[in-house]
């Protein structure tokens, strides 16, 4: 990696993709400062944005918050060029790039990748030349590493990589619950990502941050073991811990979250054996939980025709409050639809499921949650 072992880089890398926000809407960019300065303090450089990260806001955050105040030696910045959300052309793609350089005013890139491959758009990213694009920008100088972030099955990992062996690294969903989930096959495709010998930024680690807050089985496992530890600690540290992991992104939302996560990676230890016997067994519990496995990115929301706000009912489903008789339940369901689609107005277009990373049966999910409106 130019200098960089993966072994040797800080494992936590600020994901600015939940970053705080106000009661406007609009991002808590002093937030955001504080949480930039206790990170680049605690000695952490890696900031992860996306052109398409809160329309563009996440990028112009960072210029605000880093970019302005800090020396261009005391961070690295990692943005991503998106060819599908929004359904760009090529012209309007590529653009993508010169318009991140301005947003984030970083003058170069030190990492930069095709965001969320996956088998319905790989052949977007084909099609613009995308590929021959952004190392052009490299040999301009404009960007140090590049590579692909990836939502898909290890077959297409491995079919990407063999095509394209010069790439730096790869960003990969890997979590100990999605480790041997049939649709994310975390474990499966770290081993392809090992197997061509590609350094790996984690991102999803905390699951959307749905493993901040496991079942109460896995909450009661982890409070045994380690009182002090919180949960979200327990899913960076597992994936901390494999080889050839150059960094974990965590999608920090308050100083709270980057304080827990300064406070078990500034000096990072890896999992222990009987920790990590710990883990195995709290995936197992997960594993046998029936909830859905949405992480909350809201990419199936964007071109929704019946604006269906899709992950707060999944979210609203998995809390368990999903119970007929739970007047909790309903009150949470019609917030969250008051003045959007219902869970039953989905019109089966399935335009949400092509764009989830997690490949999740969207359609049929939603009807499972239209229980929710027999109050209504």
């Amino acid at each position: 990696m130019h200098g960089h072992s993966p072994e040797d880089m800080f494992k936590l890398g600020f994901g600015l993709m939940r970053l705080p926000k106000l009661k406007d809407g609009s991002i808590d960019v002093e937030q955001v400062k504080e949480m930039a300065d206790l990170f680049i303090a605690g000695g952490g450089t890696y900031f992860d944005t996306a052109y398409v990260y809160d329309g563009g806001a996440s990028e112009e955050t960072f210029r605000k918050a880093v970019v302005e105040r800090y020396p261009r030696d005391a961070y690295t910045v990692c943005t991503k060029m998106n060819a599908w959300l929004g359904h760009p052309d090529e012209e309007t793609t590529k653009k993508q790039f010169q318009i991140s350089l301005e947003r984030t005013g970083a003058g170069f890139f030190d990492f930069y990748l095709l965001h969320a491959l996956q088998p319905d758009n790989i052949e977007i990213y084909n099609k613009y030349g995308l590929w021959d694009f952004v190392k052009e920008q490299r040999d301009k100088g404009l960007i140090k590493h590049w590579g692909f972030s990836f939502h898909a099955t290890p077959e297409d990992l491995d079919k990407l990589l063999t095509e394209h062996p010069d790439v730096d690294f790869v960003q990969l969903q890997i979590n100990y619950a999605d480790w041997n989930s049939a649709s994310v096959q975390s474990g499966k495709c770290y081993e392809v990502a090992r197997a061509h010998n590609k350094p790996i930024v984690v991102m999803e680690p905390i699951k959307g941050g749905t493993l901040a807050k496991p079942p109460k089985k896995v909450a009661e496992l982890f409070s045994a073991a380690d009182p002090d530890a919180s949960f979200a600690s327990w899913a960076v540290r597992y994936v901390a811990s494999l080889p050839g992991i150059m960094t974990v992104l965590s999608g920090m939302s308050n100083v709270e979250q980057m304080k827990d996560n300064l406070s078990y990676m500034k000096d990072f230890k890896p999992l222990t054996e009987q920790e990590q016997s710990i883990v195995e067994k709290a995936r197992e519990i997960i594993e046998n939980d029936i909830s859905i496995a949405c992480t909350a990115c809201h990419y199936c929301t964007d071109g929704c025709p019946m604006n269906i706000p899709i992950p707060e009912i999944f979210s609203i489903y998995n809390g368990n409050l999903l119970r007929r008789t739970n007047p909790r339940a309903f009150k949470a369901y019609k917030e969250a639809t008051e003045g959007r689609g219902k869970a039953s107005e989905c019109v089966h277009c399935g335009q949400c499921e092509g764009a989830c990373p997690q490949q999740l049966p969207i359609m049929s999910l939603l009807e499972e949650c239209t229980d929710m409106e027999q109050s209504l």
